[in-house]
């Protein structure tokens, strides 16, 4: 029989080559394994492993030294206020989308009494239609994906944490809406990672391409996406994009040429960098 202290410290030694969290990956995945809270471990670490116990973290410490991610292990990955559902058919959440969520929702607060329509666009796991829906339950949103396997994964986590509000629908971008549908806000984290720098990022080996690989120059989709919005974005309405770190400008310049009467602002991350680009067009 193995104490969880025991089990950590042999996890931690064999994830320490190929992770520079290795005693971290170690409680979450034992976490996950005994569900309780790691702060649980701390006080427990003399307590004993059940042999399936044992067995189910070895084998989680094994694919994890692999570099498979933790939260294809675990199944699930906090973003924002709540858990959602992730599994290999869609991108991991990342904190930095957090921000957009932010900007959203400090746009949408200054809209009180309305009834918004909202399209998020590449919605993957739901991340961005779920958070806002939960935030503005009067809001009406779209979430489109032309993934049938991620939109799967967006409506269980839609269902899950309890968002009606939200239709979901398969297509291109802005390509499936009726030709009248028109929006307050179009909200995008799409792939925005350049085709061949894609290639050279661990990142690709376990994430969906379809969700990273924004073409040439990483722009491809954007570019897209801006192309269509014209036809379904209210006058006065916002466009909310997250972008690379480095793609503030190139965005800015790209979102001008577009709308060109629309005030166009780069928005940093906590750490300084391009994240996010507003598109705030005339009434």
């Amino acid at each position: 029989m193995t104490t969880i202290g025991e089990a950590l410290a042999t996890a931690r030694q064999h994830l320490t080559p190929t992770s520079e969290t290795a005693l971290l990956d170690a409680r979450l995945l034992l976490s996950f394994v005994i569900d309780q809270p790691t702060s649980w471990l701390y006080a427990h670490s003399d307590n004993l492993l059940t042999p399936e116990q044992a067995g189910n973290f070895s084998h989680l410490v094994e694919q994890r030294a692999t570099g498979m991610p933790i939260a294809y292990l675990t199944g699930t990955r906090g973003f924002y206020h709540w858990d959602f559902v992730v599994t290999p058919d869609v991108l991991i959440p990342r904190p930095e989308t957090e921000h957009l969520i932010e900007a959203a929702q400090a746009w949408l607060k200054n809209r009180q009494g309305e009834e918004p329509k909202i399209v998020d666009v590449g919605t993957g796991s739901g991340i961005i239609a779920v958070s806002l829906a939960l935030l503005f339950p009067q809001a009406s949103i779209t979430a489109i994906d032309v993934s049938p396997a991620a939109l799967e994964i967006a409506k269980l986590n839609a269902s899950r944490l309890g968002a009606g509000n939200i239709e979901f629908r398969q297509g291109n971008l802005l390509n499936g809406l009726p030709s009248d549908f028109q929006v307050d806000m179009i909200a995008a984290n799409l792939p925005y990672i350049d085709h061949d720098e894609m290639l050279t990022l661990e990142v690709a080996k376990w994430e969906p391409h379809l969700a990273l690989d924004g073409g040439i120059g990483g722009l491809g989709l954007i570019r897209d996406l801006l192309h269509q919005a014209p036809a379904h974005l209210k006058p006065g309405g916002l466009i909310l994009l997250e972008i690379g770190a480095d793609q503030g400008e190139a965005t800015r310049q790209l979102a001008l040429s577009f709308f060109p009467k629309a005030v166009v602002k780069v928005q940093q991350d906590l750490a300084g960098l391009d994240r996010i680009v507003s598109i705030q067009t005339l009434e």
